[in-house]
């Protein structure tokens, strides 16, 4: 079977060596339209759940990514110069373009040869492949080039925020919220290496607005943020990479395959980076297709396996990444209850976590709130 994948990301990535791993006289080619080292943002996020999922498929590859892992059992929220922190919520990250160097030597040593550098303008240039893996991300060409028959439908959340890195490290997946004369800010910030952290700037429309932000140049954004996240910051400066203000997309299809054409990751969903799943669901996307590819050697057949098999579970994540996001079209609201108060519509913004599941996996925590709004009753 001849097999084009579109997009080097770690979706396409870890398809194209998976395949090839298991089925070696395969002929597979992987275009990519950048260079090998390029790379958009800074570190990426995997809970111990994600992990353990790819364990149970590919020791091997978890065994290469995880000694390079930053990981924590807890989240830290802060609001208005006091902390708490969530027990029991573990985390591990990396940083993305060190994933991407480790997969692509993955896929070299499967006996692929990417072509970088390589843009492809039209599906009519994949003719003669039996099957074509759209893996090209939130700006799919395969995707773009047959909406309607994906029935594809993108928007755009009204929030906006830029990606920073910064050479702070942070001891946990942090989030720190602030309030200034001109509005709200949110700070999503992780350490992903032993001397960098992810600094992901959020803000609401108006604030966004109130600042002028439209206007400032990419440097003067930073300057800005920098500015609002100081004591933050603790002297530490952000680092840019293409950093500019975006509203985050959503991207669904209804249907996953059309012909011999397949979409995989951010080209066919995409999940808030509030949930920090964007990169699980892509490789999850990879081992779902090649199961389903190997259970029906009809092509057909297959990807139709594949689309009622995964559409479900990835439906299931998705409502919740929506769910969590709108918590966050609301955060300055949210920003006017305590601490504690704040922390638990935090914890259970995607509906996923009940107090039951709450007390198990984050006892502190729990008992901690529980007992503040005791006290709370009886006053």
């Amino acid at each position: 079977m001849r097999i084009a994948v579109l997009g080097g990301g770690p979706g396409g990535l870890y398809f194209a060596y998976l395949w090839k791993k298991r089925h070696p006289d395969a002929r597979i080619d992987l275009f990519e339209q950048n260079a090998a080292g390029a790379t958009w943002g800074f570190g990426v996020v995997f809970s111990e759940q994600a992990l353990e999922f790819l364990r149970a498929d590919d020791p091997e590859t978890v065994d290469a990514i995880a000694p390079r892992m930053e990981s924590w059992k807890n989240i830290t929220l802060n609001l208005r110069g006091q902390s708490v922190e969530i027990d029991g919520v573990g985390f591990s990250s990396i940083g993305r373009l060190e994933l991407l160097t480790i997969l692509q030597q993955r896929v070299r040593d499967a006996g692929i040869t990417p072509r970088y550098d390589t843009l492809i303008q039209s599906v009519d240039e994949l003719r003669g492949y039996d099957l074509i893996v759209a893996a090209d991300g939130l700006n799919s060409l395969v995707r773009r080039s047959f909406e309607q028959d994906f029935g594809a439908s993108v928007s755009h959340s009204t929030n906006k925020f830029a990606w920073y890195g910064t050479t702070r490290r942070f001891a946990t997946l942090s989030q720190t919220f602030v309030a200034t004369e001109l509005g709200t800010f949110n700070a999503h910030h992780y350490r992903y290496s032993p001397s960098m952290s992810t600094f992901l700037v959020e803000c609401d429309a108006a604030t966004w607005e109130n600042y002028g932000f439209e206007h400032k140049t990419i440097e003067q954004s930073q300057a800005t943020c920098e500015q609002v996240f100081a004591a933050t910051l603790d002297g530490h400066r952000l680092v840019s990479n293409k950093s500019i203000w975006r509203n985050f997309p959503w991207i669904w299809n209804e249907n996953w395959s059309s012909g011999n054409m397949v979409l995989i990751g951010d080209a066919l969903h995409s999940a808030h980076f509030s949930i920090g799943s964007g990169t699980r669901l892509a490789i999850e996307d990879a081992i779902a297709l090649t199961k389903a590819l190997e259970a029906e050697p009809d092509i057909p057949a297959a990807l139709a396996l594949y689309q009622a098999e995964r559409k479900p579970i990835v439906k299931k994540l998705v409502t919740a990444a929506r769910t969590s996001a709108d918590w966050y079209e609301h955060f300055p609201e949210h920003m006017k209850l305590d601490l504690l108060d704040f922390a638990y519509s935090y914890i259970t913004r995607s509906g996923r976590i009940d107090d039951a599941r709450l007390r198990a996996m984050s006892p502190l925590f729990m008992a901690r709130f529980e007992a503040a709004r005791k006290i709370g009753s009886r006053s």
